[in-house]
């Protein structure tokens, strides 16, 4: 079972948007890689208090660092943390759905 990573733009978004989105992102990467996938969690429900744009980046980044496949959802070109996950994705050979 491949571990997936999903990069999603996020930024004035509700978490019910991000939340549906996911759940639609988990079907096409099954359906695409042709077996079942386990999500590697990157939506942050609790997180300490006054954090930057840059923490989530981070915590993201490290979390990529441990998927076989990277899922790179619609809108992803124009947000800036998704494009550096990308980068980082390309420069570390993780594989990816664009």
């Amino acid at each position: 079972m491949k571990k997936l990573f999903i990069s999603q733009p996020m930024n004035g978004r509700t978490d019910e948007e991000i939340l549906k989105e996911r759940k639609e992102v988990i079907k096409k990467a099954e359906s695409m890689i042709g077996e079942p996938v386990e999500v590697i969690d990157s939506f942050f429900e609790t997180v300490p208090e006054n954090v930057t744009p840059l923490w989530y980046l981070a915590k993201s980044l490290e979390l990529l660092s441990t998927a076989d496949v990277a899922y790179f959802a619609e809108g992803w070109q124009e947000a800036r943390g998704c494009k550096i996950e990308h980068e980082c994705a390309v420069q570390y050979g993780i594989d990816r759905i664009e």
